[in-house]
């Protein structure tokens, strides 16, 4: 009988704010904010996020932003590290390029979801991919969408195409 490897699928989950959001946005946007999430996909024995350089890999926790705030298991996968590097790199030519980052609307975190609904079927936590809405709902977080907006997030790591 033929038997199938499976892989483990791990969703890695940092604040971006390190605690600052719980504490002022409540102030700040009239609501409470847990924090400001970077997230990335741990399978293979490689971290995968998306950056303003395009779709980045490292060691799991070895970004800048140092070691997860928490970690999901999304479950498993059958999807070998060569299928999957095929896919990432047609998701870097179609939908997640250079220079296609957008804070609000196209991030790491629609990346992660995209990413572990192709290996799990499973979506990420919605609250983190509902924190954009969340903000932008606030008068205050209407006023920073400008600023917001010129933003791009790199916590390093090796872009998978090469590009730099």
């Amino acid at each position: 009988m033929d038997q199938t490897e499976s892989y483990p699928v791990k969703l890695y989950i940092y604040d971006m704010s390190r605690g600052m959001a719980r504490q002022l946005s409540p102030l700040m946007l009239g609501r409470q904010l847990d924090g400001i999430w970077h997230t990335a996909i741990v399978i293979h024995g490689q971290e995968f996020f998306f950056v303003g350089q395009g779709i980045n890999n490292c060691p799991p926790g070895s970004t800048p932003l140092g070691q997860p705030g928490s970690v999901v298991d999304l479950g498993s996968t059958e999807v070998s590290a060569e299928l999957f590097m095929e896919y990432l790199m047609s998701l870097a030519v179609s939908t997640y390029g250079r220079d296609t980052y957008n804070l609000f609307e196209h991030n790491c975190n629609t990346f992660s979801d995209e990413v572990a609904q192709f290996l799990t079927g499973k979506k990420i936590p919605s609250y983190i991919t509902d924190l954009p809405s969340d903000v932008l709902s606030t008068p205050f977080g209407q006023i920073l969408r400008p600023l917001l907006d010129s933003i791009v997030i790199n916590p390093g790591g090796s872009n998978i195409t090469g590009q730099r």
